[in-house]
């Protein structure tokens, strides 16, 4: 069995290698039958490959997001300080509320016109015709959104986009390409922490209401836990959005529900939870046992590695009425997207309100809107598409 005590990069609770299963295109594009098939043949089972175990029907991924002392997040040492996304309380409670507030509902409504004017910015320099509109707006505008908010300078925008992808990209099957890929993730990181290092001791005495500055005057964190936040917010809070709002265009062409979302006859929020349960950018979540456990009928040791797949949960015929419907008004929707417990997504508000303010401004802006979806080439994690051709029309 698999040890608990592996590098840390690739134990990122976001970020896993695939199983062999889901090594090509095809089958990534088409993840829903993969999952019926282990929730029906082997809802627990273990990968001597990946050396983890997966888990995949609702009932059982719920329960272990939600039991953060049995399937901790912590996974080993690391050179990096403590974070809110890989420690259990009491320490989880002390990286993560001191920025609460500021992800608040109450705080992202005063947010919400500056949210929109950035996304105007973007559109005004689309122009109609034939376009990527995930390189011309579903990227750029959470990593706009996100750098603006930590109060990045906007040279520098473009090099965290760089920053970000290479932060989160997924561990090819081979041992070499393995290596390889690792290696630019660590530089990609060094790079980004010493950035952020020196902005950091920059605010020290700042009173400014970005979010470095909230983290630098902040006496409860060491310099290096106020490091890793900074890090943390910047890759989570742009990659996730980019493929919700991709997610979104890809299945709002694919059921043919523009027109309705546009004139308000399907309402927008409700199909955004849709694509949430229905295209979930974050596929699987990772825990380790702290205690022998059973799940499934299997024994499992203290200390192994479990694949809790929410993507398979979300689309579990025990939790959810015709699954593979995309349903936009589909109530209640108990998808778990954005995890559970006490490491459910601290940034999950603003994802759902980018994406609105998104959707609401590329149909109230373009009166065409025609994603190509013949030639898709999926992205693994999050889970999206590499780009999506649109034709568009003012």
């Amino acid at each position: 069995m698999a040890s608990a005590d592996q590098d840390v990069v690739i134990q990122d609770p976001l970020h896993q290698p695939l199983p062999e299963e889901l090594s090509t295109d095809e089958a990534q594009l088409h993840r829903p039958s993969w999952y019926a098939e282990m929730r029906r043949e082997q809802p627990v089972r273990y990968d001597e490959e990946r050396e983890r175990w997966d888990v995949f029907r609702y009932e059982d991924v719920n329960s272990i997001l939600r039991d953060h002392e049995t399937y901790t997040t912590t996974f080993g040492s690391s050179s990096e300080g403590k974070s809110m996304f890989t420690e259990d309380p009491p320490e989880h409670g002390r990286l993560r509320n001191f920025a609460s507030s500021w992800f608040s509902p109450r705080t992202l409504r005063e947010k919400r016109t500056r949210f929109e004017e950035i996304a105007d910015e973007l559109i005004d320099d689309i122009e109609p015709g034939n376009v990527d509109i995930i390189s011309e707006f579903a990227h750029p505008y959470p990593v706009t959104v996100i750098a603006e908010s930590l109060g990045l300078p906007i040279e520098d925008y473009e090099q965290f986009i760089e920053w970000s992808d290479a932060s989160l990209r997924v561990p090819p099957r081979t041992d070499e390409e393995d290596e390889i890929t690792v290696e630019e993730q660590e530089t990609a990181i060094r790079e980004m922490n010493q950035y952020f290092s020196e902005l950091i001791k920059e605010r020290t005495d700042g009173d400014g209401n970005d979010l470095i500055t909230i983290a630098a005057t902040n006496d409860n964190l060491s310099h290096k836990e106020k490091v890793t936040f900074c890090h943390g917010i910047l890759v989570a809070g742009n990659v996730t959005t980019i493929n919700l709002i991709t997610n979104a265009l890809w299945c709002f062409q694919e059921f043919d529900l523009f027109d309705d979302i546009r004139s308000g006859a399907i309402d927008r929020k409700q199909a955004i939870e849709e694509v949430l349960r229905y295209r979930s950018p974050a596929q699987s979540l990772l825990r380790r046992t702290t205690r022998p456990v059973e799940i499934g009928g299997k024994e499992i040791e203290e200390g192994e590695l479990i694949v809790a797949w929410n993507g398979s949960a979300n689309h579990d015929p025990a939790t959810f009425d015709a699954p593979e419907e995309f349903r936009p008004e589909r109530k209640p929707n108990r998808h778990i997207a954005f995890g559970g417990g006490i490491h459910i997504c601290l940034g999950a508000p603003l994802a759902r309100l980018e994406a609105d303010i998104a959707l609401e401004r590329l149909l109230d802006r373009f009166e065409v809107i025609e994603p190509d979806l013949s030639d898709l080439s999926p992205q693994a994690t999050p889970f999206g598409l590499k780009s999506l051709p649109c034709h568009i029309e003012k």
